[in-house]
C-alpha cells in the first residue's frame, strides 16, 4: 500500500493526552509515514517540537490568529529559536480568522505579517490559516514572497484561484468528506492540480463523515487520513494511491528540503 503523509495534526491537543503514543502507532499501522505537528501558540509550538523529536516527525512554529492577542513582545525571537531545529519545517500556523474574531483583526494582521516576514527571511514555508478573510489575506500575501500551504482550505473558487496563482499548496481535510457543509469544496477539488495538493486530517478536528463504521468517539486522528484521500480520489476520478503519492511528493518538496540531519 502507498504510504501517506498527514500534512496537519494537532497532536498537542488535550484530546490526545490519554493515548498520544497509541495514536502515533495507529497512524503507522495505516501506512502514515510522517506527520506535520502544528504549533498554534508558543507553548504548543514548543510541545510540537518536543513530540516531533520524540516520534521522529516534523513540526511548525507559530501563532494562530485566535491566539494573536496573547502574543508576547518577543514572539518572533521565540519562533526563530524554534525554527533553528531541523524538526521545525514551517512558520505557523499563522494567518487571519474573521469568522471567529477571537483576536482583534488589526492584531491578527500585525502578528500574521510579522510571521510572513520571518518565513521570508528564513526562506521557510508558511503554514497559513484563512477563514472569511480572503481579501485581507490577499493583501498581506502580496506584500511578501512566500512558499507554503493554505491549510484546511474551505474558500470559494476566487480564493482558490488566487492561492494557486500565488504559488501555494492547498491543504484538504475531512471537510471534503462532509456532504452537508463541504459541497463547495467538493465542487472545487477538480480545479486543484495534483502537484499542488496536500492531504491532512487537522486531527482531532474534522472527523471524516464517510468513515464506515464510524468511530465511537467524534475525535479525528491521523489513522483516518486514508478516508480523505479516498474522497479526493473519487472526486478526481482516480485512485487513492495516486492521491497519496502526489500529496507525499508535494509535502517532501515543500517541507523536507530543509536539512534534516538530526531526524
Amino acid at each position: 500500500m502507498q504510504t501517506m503523509i498527514d500534512a496537519g495534526v494537532n497532536l498537542t491537543s488535550s484530546q490526545f493526552d490519554k493515548d498520544r503514543a497509541d495514536v502515533v502507532l495507529r497512524a503507522k499501522s495505516q501506512h502514515i509515514s510522517n506527520m506535520l505537528l502544528i504549533g498554534c501558540d508558543l507553548a504548543s509550538s514548543d510541545d510540537s517540537l518536543a513530540l516531533a523529536q520524540t516520534y521522529q516527525l516534523v513540526s511548525t512554529a507559530g501563532i494562530h490568529p485566535h491566539d494573536a492577542k496573547d502574543a508576547p513582545d518577543d514572539f518572533i525571537a521565540h519562533i526563530t529559536r524554534l525554527a533553528s531545529s531541523p524538526h521545525v519545517v514551517a512558520i505557523g500556523e499563522c494567518g487571519l480568522d474573521f469568522n471567529r474574531d477571537f483576536s482583534p483583526r488589526d492584531t491578527q494582521e500585525r502578528i500574521c505579517s510579522a510571521q510572513f516576514a520571518l518565513a521570508q527571511q528564513l526562506n521557510m514555508p508558511a503554514y497559513i490559516h484563512e477563514r472569511d478573510a480572503h481579501d485581507r489575506m490577499k493583501g498581506l500575501l502580496s506584500e511578501h514572497q512566500l512558499t507554503g500551504v493554505l491549510h484546511c482550505f474551505t474558500g470559494d473558487q476566487q480564493a482558490l484561484k488566487f492561492y494557486l496563482d500565488y504559488g501555494l499548496m492547498i491543504g484538504i481535510t475531512g471537510w471534503v468528506c462532509d456532504e452537508r457543509r463541504g459541497q463547495q469544496l467538493r465542487d472545487l477539488i477538480k480545479y486543484i492540480p495534483n502537484d499542488r495538493l496536500l492531504i491532512e486530517t487537522d486531527a482531532p478536528y474534522l472527523l471524516p463523515r464517510t468513515l464506515s463504521p464510524k468511530p465511537k468517539s467524534r475525535r479525528n486522528e491521523p489513522a483516518y487520513l486514508p478516508a480523505v484521500a479516498e474522497q479526493i480520489a473519487l472526486l478526481k476520478n482516480t485512485d487513492r494511491e495516486s492521491i497519496a503519492m502526489c500529496s507525499s511528493s508535494n509535502f517532501n518538496a515543500l517541507f523536507m528540503a530543509k536539512p534534516q540531519s538530526n531526524i
